[in-house]
Formats: structure tokens, C-alpha cells, sequence
């Protein structure tokens, strides 16, 4: 398990494919503010509750500068079918191998029922205009984070 993101660590570069295949980079972002989710598995309710209140929300967040992006584990076609079942306007983009997920500490031990597995930290990195972390939020609950987030960043 990699070392958890502070403020003021430089965001790890990146570039996944997203639902359609196409190829996003952090850096493609450059100059706005990214809010970066890291979510264990598409079409999964807690996972579908998150994505919904990103969705929603979507507009106010542009609004005040920040884009949006998701991800998890999931291959571009199960993000497609995700994005399409539940009308998504977030992008979502695909770590298959982990390794972005590594990369920002949202891949690790976790416990449930008192068994220690690996799998994906529910995690929420805000990245600055210049690719430095302004946040880094680990073990969040995917119901209210949205609305925690908002309010955090003073929206």
C-alpha cells in the first residue's frame, strides 16, 4: 500500500481511458481545480448513491472551478453501461491494473465483518490549479460526501 496523499504533495500524474475509451490526463486539467474520487466498483449502490450526488451537483462545483472525474477498478464498458444507466455527467475514467489508485494511497487494507482483505479506499483528492493536493479525504462515506465536500471548499 502506497503513502496517503498530504496537502501540498504534488498530485501523481495520470492518464486512463475513460467510459468511451478516449484518453484522460490530470494534466488535461491544468489551470482548474480536479476533484479526484476513487470508488470500489460501478453500478453498486453506494457507488451509484456518489456518482449521483457528483452528477447532480455537477454544476455548481464547474461553476466555482472544479471538474469532476471518478475513478475505479471497472473497465470502460461497465463505465459506459454505468454512466448510461444512471445518466452520469461525471467522467468516469478506468485503473484496471490499480496503479493510479496506488498512486494516491486509494488502494489498501481494508476490514469488513472482521476479515482483512485488499480492495479500493473510498477516497476524495481535490487538486489545485498548479497539480498540488489542496485535500486528501481517505475512508469517506459515499452517502453526504458530496454535500461535506461543497461545504468544505466553501461553495
Amino acid at each position: 500500500m502506497s503513502e496517503r496523499l498530504q496537502p501540498g504533495d504534488v498530485a501523481p500524474a495520470f492518464t486512463l481511458p475513460d467510459a468511451d475509451g478516449n484518453e484522460v490526463s490530470l494534466a488535461d486539467h491544468r489551470g482548474r481545480k480536479v476533484i479526484v474520487y476513487f470508488y470500489p466498483a460501478a453500478l453498486t449502490p453506494g457507488c451509484t448513491k456518489q456518482a449521483c450526488d457528483f452528477t447532480d451537483n455537477l454544476d455548481l462545483l464547474a461553476g466555482a472551478g472544479y471538474d469532476v472525474l471518478g475513478i475505479s477498478p471497472d473497465q470502460p464498458a461497465k463505465l459506459a453501461k454505468f454512466r448510461d444507466t444512471e445518466s452520469l455527467k461525471v467522467t468516469l475514467l478506468a485503473d484496471p491494473d490499480k496503479s493510479v489508485l496506488d498512486a494516491y494511497g486509494a488502494f489498501g487494507e481494508k476490514k469488513n465483518y472482521g476479515k482483512t482483505y485488499m480492495g479500493v479506499i473510498r477516497s476524495t483528492i481535490v487538486v489545485d490549479e498548479d497539480g498540488k493536493v489542496e485535500k486528501a479525504l481517505y475512508n469517506v462515506r459515499a452517502t453526504g460526501h458530496v454535500a461535506k465536500i461543497i461545504k468544505d471548499l466553501g461553495i
